[in-house]
């Protein structure tokens, strides 16, 4: 069994620790003696066989179950440097951003307090340079209850002026003001700051997972985070409380394409698989594509005369294969209900 873990920070050579579990049996050359002589031998030698591999099992046993204590007491969390000097914190929750420069630090979403935590404590160890901005891509919990892990800590906090409306909403309908650190920084449609060599800028397309969601580029770096504005493969949440609008959401995707080039690197809010929480545009491309199947299935269904309890019990969306996991039916109820009662985009 190996198990790997690579940790990887700028300016340093890839560090990686394997810890290997083998168990080789020993072959014995076997003596030219008699038969009689030769069966009595394979008699003792098969015992001291059975007792050596008895102990060997065990001892192999033994070994693994160290392993895996040892995998256990790994961070749960994972860091990946993917450009410059951006990279991805993921543990739990909404994918994380940051950037780490000689002029100072900047992080894009904050998962829960726990997790926020623990990327705090390892930029803490690479840099003394100010935390100058976090930046919220929308106000769900997963990618803004750690923000209070920031306090006293980050200079500013930034978010779109939707996403604070909802952020503020949601924290007095379940009486947990005490626990946020709001945006202190709000912006219509786009706001930019640089930090040494790295421009940051962020963009709002309009209303889609919620009517709240910004894009936030690293400009030098050619690093977007899309919030929850991408779920790879996953079927997606779609926040109608929260002002979300599927067809609206495919036009803010088309002009994530048009707006963006063939080198950036996307960072996304969720994945089916977590190993794939960045992409490309052909990525970007099949969630549009994602989209419009299930609105169209949608469309057709209510037009047909199928109930909404009906249309849910559905398991697959025509034509559409790749995407996966337990959500289906929360996106197929908010593709029924925004067809079948429509709301006007704000």
């Amino acid at each position: 069994m190996v198990q790997s873990r690579k940790d990887c920070w700028p300016g340093d050579q890839q560090r990686t620790e394997a810890i290997v579990i083998t168990s080789e049996a020993k072959q014995t050359p076997q003596p030219n003696i008699s038969v009689t002589s030769t069966l009595k031998h394979h008699h003792m030698e098969r015992r001291s066989f059975l007792k050596h591999g008895s102990l060997l099992a065990g001892a192999s046993l033994l070994l693994q179950k160290q392993a895996l204590a040892e995998f256990f007491r790994q961070p749960a969390w994972k860091i990946t440097m993917l450009r410059n000097d951006v990279g991805v914190f993921s543990e739990r929750g909404g994918t994380i951003a940051f950037l780490l420069n000689k002029k100072g630090i900047a992080v894009v979403d904050s998962q829960f307090p726990e997790q926020s935590q623990h990327l705090v404590d390892e930029l803490k160890k690479q840099s003394e340079k100010p935390f100058k901005y976090l930046i919220n891509t929308h106000h769900h919990r997963d990618h803004s209850s750690g923000n209070i892990s920031f306090k006293g800590i980050a200079e500013h906090v930034v978010g779109h002026e939707n996403c604070l409306a909802n952020m503020k909403r949601v924290a007095e309908k379940d009486k947990i003001e005490d626990k946020q650190l709001y945006p202190d920084i709000t912006f219509s449609n786009t706001w930019k700051k640089k930090i040494g060599k790295e421009k940051i800028k962020a963009h709002y397309f309009g209303a889609a997972h919620t009517n709240g969601d910004a894009i936030i580029h690293f400009e030098h770096a050619n690093i977007a985070h899309m919030g929850d504005l991408m779920f790879n493969r996953r079927h997606p949440v779609i926040d109608r409380t929260s002002g979300a609008n599927i067809r609206n959401w495919t036009s803010v995707l088309q002009k994530t394409i048009d707006t963006f080039d063939n080198d950036t690197i996307f960072v996304f809010g969720h994945a089916f698989d977590p190993e794939k929480i960045t992409g490309n545009k052909q990525d970007l491309a099949a969630f549009k594509n994602y989209l419009e199947k299930l609105l169209a299935f949608a469309e057709a269904e209510h037009k047909a005369g199928k109930t909404k309890e009906e249309f849910i019990k559905n398991t697959a969306i025509p034509g559409e294969t790749e995407w996966k996991g337990d959500g289906i039916s929360r996106a197929l109820t908010a593709a029924y209900e925004e067809v079948s009662t429509p709301v006007p985009v704000k």
